[in-house]
């Protein structure tokens, strides 16, 4: 199926599938942090009720990436630090660090991503992106478990402690095994919730 810069008439009505591709690319640019929150819905709403082609294609132009979500350029993926196939760039070593802060919830919760956090500045962006996104998921589950457990009487925040739990028990084994393989990892949790930002 074409991408729709490639229509060759920019007319034709887009498919589901030509929204899908162009929300991924915003996706992986918020989780790269090249969009804040306000742009990234911003931008997913116009994608969304985009029609035509040409109402996609200036959603991603400044984001330096193809429509298949790789840099355009050399020089583009030295500005987004990815590499060809559209992930972040890593080491081996980085890789396991940053694994090492999503399974140290396990062990350490919130000490473990946190450390590895302070740790990274400045030394490797793609560690200092995994303990962040690591921090804020365990952040979230213990406010989310305080306050349901508080308003537990309430029948449905029990509902919401078991969903909870279930996510801090699965969700950092799945973003261990992720950061392993050099890919960035975002927990299915909205931005608000994403209590600590990146200067």
């Amino acid at each position: 199926m074409r991408r729709p810069w490639e229509r060759p008439q920019p007319q034709i009505r887009l498919t589901h599938a030509d929204r899908d591709a162009v929300t991924e690319i915003l996706r992986e640019a918020y989780g790269k942090g090249q969009l804040d929150e306000d742009e990234f819905e911003e931008r997913l709403d116009q994608a969304m009720r985009a029609k035509y082609g040409a109402d996609l294609e200036p959603l991603t132009l400044d984001l330096g990436l193809t429509p298949q979500g790789r840099p355009a350029t050399p020089a583009a993926r030295a500005a987004t630090g990815s590499r060809p196939g559209g992930n972040p760039e890593s080491t081996a070593v980085e890789r396991v660090v940053a694994g090492a802060a999503h399974a140290g919830n396990y062990f350490f919760p919130v000490v473990a991503p946190l450390v590895l956090f302070l740790a990274s500045a400045n030394i490797s962006p793609y560690v200092r992106r995994q303990a962040l996104e690591s921090l804020n998921f365990q952040l979230a589950c213990i406010i989310g478990s305080v306050l349901s457990l508080v308003t537990i009487w309430l029948v449905i925040p029990a509902f919401f402690l078991i969903a909870l739990v279930v996510g801090w028990a699965v969700l950092p084994a799945i973003g261990t095994v992720v950061a392993l393989t050099g890919k960035d990892w975002r927990y299915p949790m909205p931005g608000r919730f994403r209590l600590v930002k990146d200067d």
